[in-house]
């Protein structure tokens, strides 16, 4: 491993870490703003982060250790998510190790000690959430996969900075299959990320909450990093679209200027991709919880239509 895959994975996570609640806070701020309501300050995420971590946490009286451990356990997979998806640079150490299958994989597991945490303490809203919550999971990471095996097919591997450096180095050109596989990653993100249609982070009603009824038994330190966690898993996803879809500015293997470019061009994206995102979610409605079945039902058909393009276009 050479200094500049040690620098460059550090500063990978650094950034994950720094801008995962900016990121949160420039969508919630657009959001409002496309509303005609007052928008809160960019920097509120941290000042929520920073007063949830000055606070003590109160557990329940029969919580059990899966209960205290699931908040310590979502955030190390969700920085570890991060760390993987070639967001700066395509030398990393942990690159080799994780490849499009181990990416779901922590994503999964993040939501199963999440939903036993739901659960582990015997409340409705907890238990309601924890159904909800595997019931995206159970139908979103299939579409996931087959979204991650359409850009695999192009790269002929599964290693994600394979993928990102075969598709920035390719002609540009409009590839059907991968046209099909953005519009099923873009539904899968919403559905992950509790956002609108599928679910509002705004609102607090039982009946179509689903991320907020897993996190309302928490408090102090432990809502902190679960918070700190969702900011994450939509940094990630986002990055995963960006290096998908538009692969361009990510630093190759010994370029530190190139390292040094691709902060601000990932920042750009970033910023044109919350805007995008918070449009998506004036002009959208929130959906029944009996729709996102077939919601994400259309994504997955979107994913493997992809697929089966490009192998018949390949041919």
């Amino acid at each position: 491993m050479t200094v500049y895959a040690f620098v460059s994975q550090l500063l990978e996570i650094v950034a994950a870490l720094l801008l995962a609640p900016l990121l949160a806070g420039w969508v919630n701020q657009w959001r409002a703003w496309l509303q005609n309501r007052s928008a809160p300050n960019l920097l509120q995420p941290y000042r929520v982060l920073h007063k949830l971590f000055h606070k003590e946490s109160v557990l329940a009286e029969h919580a059990s250790p899966i209960f205290r451990s699931a908040p310590y356990i979502v955030f190390g997979c969700m920085t570890l998510a991060c760390s993987i998806v070639p967001t700066l640079s395509t030398d990393l150490p942990l690159s080799p190790a994780a490849d499009a299958i181990a990416l779901v994989g922590l994503f999964a597991l993040a939501r199963v000690f999440i939903s036993l945490a739901a659960m582990d303490i015997g409340t409705a809203f907890g238990s309601l959430g924890a159904r909800r919550e595997m019931l995206v999971g159970f139908l979103a990471e299939p579409a996931l996969l087959m979204v991650l095996f359409s850009a695999s097919l192009i790269s002929q591997s599964t290693s994600l900075t394979t993928m990102v450096g075969t598709l920035a180095h390719r002609d540009l050109a409009i590839y059907p299959g991968l046209a099909f596989a953005g519009v099923a990653f873009m539904m899968v993100s919403l559905a992950e990320n509790a956002r609108v249609p599928v679910d509002n982070p705004a609102t607090h009603l039982e009946l179509t909450m689903i991320h907020e009824a897993l996190i309302l038994e928490y408090s102090g330190r432990h809502l902190a990093l679960l918070e700190w966690a969702a900011s994450l898993k939509l940094f990630a996803y986002s990055c995963i679209g960006l290096a998908l879809f538009v692969p361009w500015g990510i630093a190759e293997a010994d370029a530190p200027l190139a390292l040094l470019l691709a902060l601000p061009v990932l920042a750009l994206k970033l910023a044109v991709g919350g805007i995008a995102l918070a449009v998506l979610e004036t002009v959208s409605a929130k959906m029944r919880i009996f729709r996102v079945p077939e919601f994400l039902a259309t994504a997955f058909l979107l994913a493997v239509i992809g697929l089966l393009v490009h192998i018949l276009l390949s041919r």
